[in-house]
């Protein structure tokens, strides 16, 4: 079990004065059987009004208008969680209990592929591979591990709206990318997957109270009996350093920050940090 503090700092700097901004954040994380939020607050600078609500994919929003001039916005997200590492059931699905229709049509959200998450022709064959070879969280894992070794992560090589097979292609990307590649090559053999966006502490070894740099991270959860998650940027099964935010089919459900702004462009400075308490 880890108590981690995060702070997730965004600021937005515009070259001329804006008139007015409209926005939603998902920024907080998640209270869920292995994960307990101790504290969490969303400061933001300057503001007219806000509210928060929970939206379909059970994520916790937190909506916010600025209608007044300002050349900055300011947006400050401070959390306390206590993270325990998960314990998937032992039994697990077989490919006969995964292609059951009442099965499929409660899961059918995480078994469309979209533009942003279908494979291409050589990654599909190769799932296909892994399922005629392998049990479906063998065959994940096969995925999963074919994906961290074929692809270069280099931050600013794709963007948010970069579907996954130009990562593929270029074999670079960063973790939307990684996740993105994974839930289209699971749902393409028939296995449900969901995309997970939260936050990883990147140094198991880093001294207790230590404030290290963080990242506001995605993974991906997939379904054979029960929900297991797994990080394809890094190989490797979610622990208690992965803090989970928000869960939907891609990233364009659970997206960090979104919004639009009314008189200027801008510029985007964004830090995490994250320290183990305990």
């Amino acid at each position: 079990m880890s108590t981690l503090r995060i702070e997730h700092r965004t600021s937005f700097h515009y070259d001329r004065e804006v008139v007015s901004s409209y926005n939603e954040a998902r920024l907080t994380p998640a209270w869920l059987p292995r994960q307990r939020v101790l504290e969490s607050r969303v400061d933001i600078g300057p503001l007219t009004w806000r509210t928060t609500y929970r939206d379909y994919w059970e994520t916790d929003v937190t909506v916010f208008e600025i209608l007044q001039p300002h050349e900055a916005l300011s947006v400050v997200s401070t959390s306390l969680v206590e993270v325990n590492s998960p314990m998937p059931k032992v039994d697990r699905a077989s490919w006969e209990s995964l292609e059951g229709p009442r099965f499929r049509d409660l899961l059918c959200e995480y078994l469309a592929t979209s533009p942003v998450t279908e494979p291409t022709d050589d990654l599909l064959a190769f799932a296909q591979e892994a399922a005629r070879e392998a049990t479906p969280d063998d065959a994940a894992r096969m995925i999963c591990d074919r994906l961290y070794r074929d692809i270069n992560y280099v931050p600013g090589a794709t963007n948010v709206h970069t579907p996954a097979r130009d990562a593929w292609k270029e074999r670079s990307g960063v973790c939307q990318d990684f996740a993105h590649l994974a839930i289209g090559a699971l749902r393409s053999i028939g296995i449900p997957a969901r995309y997970v966006s939260g936050y990883l502490h990147p140094n198991s070894e880093a001294p207790i109270g230590e404030k290290v740099r963080g990242e506001s991270h995605a993974w991906v959860e997939w379904w054979t009996g029960d929900w297991f998650g797994f990080d394809p940027t890094n190989d490797q099964a979610v622990s208690d350093h992965h803090v989970i935010v928000g869960r939907g089919r891609e990233y364009g459900d659970v997206p960090p920050l979104k919004g639009v702004i009314a008189g200027s462009t801008k510029t985007l400075d964004v830090a995490v940090h994250v320290t183990q308490e305990s």
